[in-house]
């Protein structure tokens, strides 16, 4: 669930590499991928501290449908995945430190020709370390993380609902100047793991009502 560009607006961008669905493992089910390296490549720099404040406990998460769709999340064993594969140093720490068990996610469909919101999911497993980074095969092998001294982390996340209807991105946009003014999504679309106030919340919650009930 890489984030696309570090503009709002999001097109499909073309299938490379990392757009090829990996070999599932049989025993375990997996959310890798969920972060696109055309929008989040790898940070070599030294990580930062999360922003101090209050601590939110609703978060957007980004997955490329193709690869790890939220159909894919219900048919996981459980309806639940790790979330591996996040190589930007302020996304894991915000995986890392800040997640906690029961914060809610909205589960974002990204890379796609309509992209926005299409379920929440919870946190059912706070930060541990991400095994793809010890795995010389993987394509988020890091040869500088180690189970000793790792350098990435994961959350399990859990599904919870689909929405009624998609909030697309087009639609949020309509209220960046006005109720999203401070929605991350909007302003800093390229991150694929980012926190949501529960103003925000709250009012996307409404958005997904009112179209139903309009149309």
């Amino acid at each position: 669930m890489r984030a696309l560009t570090q503009q709002t607006t999001e097109k499909t961008a073309p299938k490379s590499k990392a757009d090829s669905k990996p070999k599932k493992a049989k025993t375990t089910a997996t959310a890798s991928k969920k972060v696109f390296k055309s929008e989040e490549k790898k940070d070599v720099s030294t990580s930062s501290a999360p922003e101090e404040g209050p601590r939110t406990s609703v978060w957007l998460m980004k997955s490329e449908p193709d690869t790890f769709s939220i159909d894919a999340l219900i048919n996981s064993p459980d309806s639940t995945s790790h979330w591996d594969g996040v190589r930007n140093h302020e996304a894991k720490n915000l995986m890392k430190n800040l997640m906690k068990v029961g914060d809610r996610v909205l589960f974002y469909h990204s890379n796609t020709k309509e992209p926005g919101i299409v379920a929440l999911a919870e946190i059912v497993r706070e930060g541990y370390p991400d095994h793809t980074a010890f795995d010389p095969k993987s394509e988020y092998y890091d040869e500088k993380s180690t189970k000793e001294d790792p350098r990435w982390f994961m959350v399990d996340v859990k599904f919870t609902r689909k929405f009624k209807r998609i909030v697309t991105l087009k639609e949020l946009q309509q209220y960046k100047d006005k109720e999203l003014s401070g929605m991350k999504l909007l302003n800093r679309g390229r991150l694929s793991v980012q926190p949501v106030t529960d103003q925000e919340m709250d009012f996307i919650l409404c958005l997904e009502q009112q179209e139903l009930k309009e149309g």
